[in-house]
C-alpha cells in the first residue's frame, strides 16, 4: 500500500490582508479619537455649538467603528488557520469595512435628525471657545488621517482585473477620520460665521451638509464591501477573459463557471472544462497564471465522446498518446 505525503498537496487558505503597520496605526488613532471625543461632547454641552456637539457624537462612533477595524485585524491573525472557515478569514475585513459603513449611515442620519431640529429652535453658542476647540478637533483628525494614509489605503473603485487591492478594513477607518476631519472643518465655518456675521443658522446648516456628504461616502464603501460579502464583486471582464484564455485551447468549452472573491484582493474560481482531448489539470491551471489574485482554482474536466470538433489532435495529445507508459 502507497503512504502519501498529503502536506505535498496541501495549500494554505491566509487570503486574508497582512497589514501590521496599519492594524498598529488604527490602535493609535482609537486613543486619539477617543480622547478627542470626550473633549468636543463636553465643550459641545457647555458651549451650545450643535456642530461642536455633532462632531464629539461623531468621533464617539468612530472611536466605536475604528474599534471594530482593530477587533477584525485581531479575528482575522488568529483564526487564519482555522479549518472551519473554508477558504480562511479574508472577508473578516471586509465585513469590518462594510460594519463601520453602516455605523457611518447612523451617524449621518443623528447628525442630520438634529441639525434639523437646532434650525428650527436656535440655541445661544459661546463662539470663542467653541472655535478653539474644533480647531483642536481638526487638528487631531489631520493627524490620524496621517496615521493612517499609505497603509493599503486606495480611494479608487474596486477592480480585480486592474490590479487594483483594498484593505477594505483600513479604508473604513481612514474614511471614518477624513469624515471626522471634514466635519470639524464646517464645525469651524458655521461657528466663525455665527460669530462674524452673526448667522447662527449656519450651525445647523452645516451640520445638515456634513450629514449628506457622510451618507454619500459611506453608501460608497457599503456598495464595494457588499459586493465581496455577496461573492459578486468580479467584474464581466475578468470572467470573460478567463473563459476566452481557456476555450483558446484546442476545442475546451467551459460549461460552468464561478469566480468570487474570498477577500479584499484573492480570488477563487470553480471550472467545468468538457473537451475531447483533455489534458492534465495543472495545465489548465498554468493557462490561468497571469491572472492576479486568482489563487484558488479548482479544474472539473468532463471528456466528451462525441465527434470531435477539431480535424485532429493537438501536439500536446500526440506526444501523450506516444509516450511510453
Amino acid at each position: 500500500m502507497h503512504i502519501y505525503n498529503l502536506h505535498e498537496w496541501r495549500h494554505t487558505h491566509h487570503f486574508s490582508i497582512n497589514n501590521s503597520e496599519g492594524e498598529k496605526n488604527t490602535r493609535r488613532v482609537i486613543f486619539l479619537t477617543f480622547s478627542m471625543m470626550v473633549v468636543e461632547i463636553a465643550a459641545g454641552l457647555a458651549y451650545g455649538s450643535m456642530a461642536l456637539l455633532a462632531d464629539g457624537w461623531h468621533m464617539g462612533t468612530h472611536a466605536a467603528a475604528l474599534g471594530i477595524s482593530a477587533f477584525a485585524y485581531w479575528y482575522a491573525r488568529r483564526h487564519a488557520s482555522d479549518p472551519r472557515y473554508s477558504f480562511g478569514t479574508g472577508k473578516v475585513g471586509v465585513l469590518g469595512g462594510f460594519a463601520s459603513a453602516v455605523v457611518l449611515v447612523l451617524v449621518a442620519l443623528l447628525m442630520g435628525v438634529e441639525s434639523v431640529k437646532r434650525l428650527a429652535s436656535p440655541q445661544p453658542i459661546q463662539f470663542d471657545e467653541a472655535i478653539v476647540v474644533a480647531i483642536l478637533g481638526l487638528v487631531v483628525n489631520i493627524v490620524s488621517a496621517l496615521f493612517l494614509k499609505g497603509n493599503g489605503v486606495r480611494a479608487h473603485k474596486h477592480d480585480f482585473d486592474k490590479n487594483h487591492h483594498h484593505d477594505y478594513n483600513l479604508r473604513a477607518a481612514y474614511l471614518h477620520v477624513v469624515a471626522d476631519a471634514f466635519t470639524s472643518f464646517l464645525a469651524i465655518v458655521a461657528l466663525l460665521s455665527g460669530r462674524t456675521f452673526g448667522w447662527i443658522w449656519m450651525d445647523p446648516i452645516m451640520g445638515i451638509v456634513g450629514a449628506v456628504i457622510i451618507a454619500r461616502w459611506s453608501y460608497g464603501l457599503l456598495r464595494d464591501t457588499s459586493k465581496i460579502l455577496l461573492d459578486s464583486g468580479v467584474d464581466r471582464k475578468t470572467m470573460a477573459k478567463i473563459r476566452s484564455v481557456i476555450e483558446s485551447d484546442s476545442d475546451s468549452r467551459i460549461s460552468d463557471l464561478h469566480v468570487w472573491p474570498v477577500g479584499s484582493q484573492h480570488l477563487a474560481a470553480i471550472i467545468s472544462i468538457v473537451t475531447h482531448y483533455p489534458k492534465p489539470v495543472e495545465y489548465y491551471k498554468g493557462l490561468l497564471v497571469g491572472f492576479e489574485g486568482l489563487e484558488h482554482v479548482t479544474v472539473e474536466i468532463n471528456g466528451c465522446s462525441s465527434e470531435p470538433c477539431l480535424a485532429g489532435q493537438t501536439g500536446y495529445q500526440r506526444e501523450l498518446r506516444t509516450r511510453p507508459a
